[in-house]
């Protein structure tokens, strides 16, 4: 798909998996460094949900990237109902691209695209250079802000001083590995712990497992309970499958472990008004974070009760 050339100094053409190599080449002007290897290509295939490379990438007249604004397919459960929708995810424009309005051009590219498709609704979580363009000019819904619970650990920065090093970090690699060994799983994820709250959220089962191994991440079992989390140079808690009674246990073991880690500090995001919100509320102060946008393309949808934890988020 094109535009008219005949006005504009640009093209727009549909993500493919051949253009892939032109997000690499834009995500390194735009943010200074390189993505891992096939980082876009595992987090683009969503084959799973019959469609995939629901995106747009705008051309200089040279045909150099200079904009892209995509969606990665994925599926809600609200209920008993399988719900085709599509995250918000990269957004990115050449520096001297921008305030020309591509962002908002390609989004509706994608919108009218989706549609096409029959994805339902689109969810986001923008960043604050994203938001005001995605509600005042696309008309994307807000339906509440994500919170971020901190929680700081009392340890020497050993992960931040080592991680990326070479001989020192795979030292400490190796003993991070030991450290975590006896409370690793095979599990890829978790199910939703939302859609135990009675609430709409993202669904996830083997068939999208794979979708998120674009980033290093891990299921823990800690005393029976299920952590998918994020390590690196802090403990990233995207999603959790315990019980109340469960909780201060397996949060007291997550600091211990942390503390032998070198990390310093253990975080987690969550909507509120979901369970596990509620667990964290209770004993550790929150900010807001993510704002929690909705596209509706159906209306029959109730988008009062979706909600998510960080899991959800295409950068967890």
């Amino acid at each position: 798909m094109s535009n008219d050339t005949s006005q504009k100094d640009y093209t727009i053409e549909r993500l493919t998996q051949g253009r892939l190599k032109d997000l690499e080449r834009l995500y390194n002007v735009v943010y200074g460094r390189s993505v891992p290897k096939n980082y876009f290509k595992i987090k683009y295939d969503s084959r799973y949900t019959g469609h995939e490379y629901v995106g747009f990438i705008a051309y200089s007249e040279q045909h150099s990237p200079i904009a892209y604004y995509g969606v990665l397919p994925c599926f809600l459960q609200c209920g008993g109902q399988k719900i085709l929708a599509a995250q918000s995810a990269d957004t990115m424009t050449h520096p001297e691209y921008r305030y020309k309005g591509l962002f908002v051009e390609l989004s509706q590219f994608t919108f009218d695209l989706c549609r096409q498709l029959g994805i339902r609704i689109i969810y986001g979580f923008p960043n604050q250079n994203s938001f005001p363009a995605m509600v005042h000019k696309l008309g994307w819904k807000m339906i509440h802000s994500m919170e971020l619970f901190i929680l700081p650990v009392r340890s020497f920065p050993v992960a931040k001083l080592l991680r990326g090093t070479w001989l020192a970090g795979k030292l400490y690699d190796s003993y991070a590995s030991r450290t975590l060994g006896k409370y690793r799983t095979t599990k890829k994820t978790i199910p939703n712990s939302v859609l135990k709250d009675k609430f709409c959220g993202q669904r996830r089962d083997k068939d999208d497992e794979g979708g998120k191994n674009y980033h290093a991440r891990e299921v823990l079992d800690i005393d029976g309970s299920l952590v998918w989390c994020r390590i690196n140079v802090d403990w990233i808690i995207g999603d959790m499958d315990t019980s109340a009674g469960d909780f201060d246990g397996v949060m007291k073991k997550i600091l211990e472990l942390a503390r032998k880690l070198g990390i310093r500090q253990v975080q987690f995001q969550a909507s509120p008004g979901t369970s596990l919100h509620s667990l964290f509320a209770a004993k550790y102060e929150s900010i807001p974070s993510f704002p929690a946008l909705i596209q509706p393309f159906d209306p029959n949808i109730n988008i009062a009760i979706m909600k998510f934890t960080f899991a959800d988020i295409d950068v967890f």
